[in-house]
């Protein structure tokens, strides 16, 4: 089977260099919904089983209207286990003032992620998350068993790169050596023996948006 992953659209969060976890709530802004439509016309004609998405408005929003514009009837199933991760105090702050707060668990978190420990500011770690994000999968491949199954998933930028290169069988201190996902791209993900190993397809597709990408849509 195939997993495609969409990190959501860009949101003002996004746009104004703000952290934005599993309890945030910034609306996409207006020239996502076009990125999502240009999304939908590449993914046309692909016949998914299902949605799956963080209940995260971002995320949600992402599913269902890339849904739409698809023209399809698949369920969009929500499911808490494609949050982002739980930042903790970090919720909502800006970049440079968590960068002068935090600076050695930023620079971790972004870097080395083997050295994360967001205890000081009641956040989540990456033995937590991939263990959820890794419980979901394991659900998904077992329901969805055969070798045309598509599955189509819509998540936030830090969890969904912790969980496909853990898949791929990445360590955690190597999950972000080649570098974060876009906004509204897509990463594809194929098993032939029902997730006991993961090949990649796609990584971080963008092609369809037509624009340069920048560091600002990229996490």
């Amino acid at each position: 089977m195939q997993l495609y992953f969409v990190r959501h659209g860009k949101t003002k969060w996004n746009l104004e260099g703000c952290y934005q976890g599993g309890s945030g709530n910034s609306p996409l802004l207006p020239e996502s919904y076009e990125d999502i439509k240009k999304l939908a016309e590449y993914l046309k004609g692909t016949k998914f089983r299902a949605f799956y998405a963080s209940p995260l408005q971002r995320a949600l929003t992402t599913a269902v209207m890339l849904r739409n514009d698809m023209g399809i009837t698949v369920p969009v199933i929500v499911d808490d286990r494609l949050k982002e991760f739980n930042l903790g105090d970090l919720e909502g702050m800006k970049f440079v003032d968590a960068e002068s707060q935090y600076p050695d668990q930023i620079k971790a978190f972004r870097y080395s992620p083997e050295r994360y420990d967001p205890s000081t500011f009641h956040g989540e770690d990456f033995e937590h998350m991939i263990k959820r994000g890794k419980s979901l999968i394991s659900d998904i491949v077992k329901r969805y068993p055969n070798k045309d199954d598509k599955v189509l998933l819509v998540s936030h930028g830090a969890a969904l790169c912790a969980l496909i290169r853990t898949l791929e069988g990445y360590d955690v201190a190597d999950i972000r050596k080649r570098g974060g996902l876009t906004n509204t791209s897509l990463t594809i993900l194929d098993t032939e023996n029902q997730g006991k190993t993961f090949n990649e397809i796609a990584w971080n597709e963008t092609s369809y948006l037509d624009r340069k990408i920048t560091s600002r849509d990229t996490i």
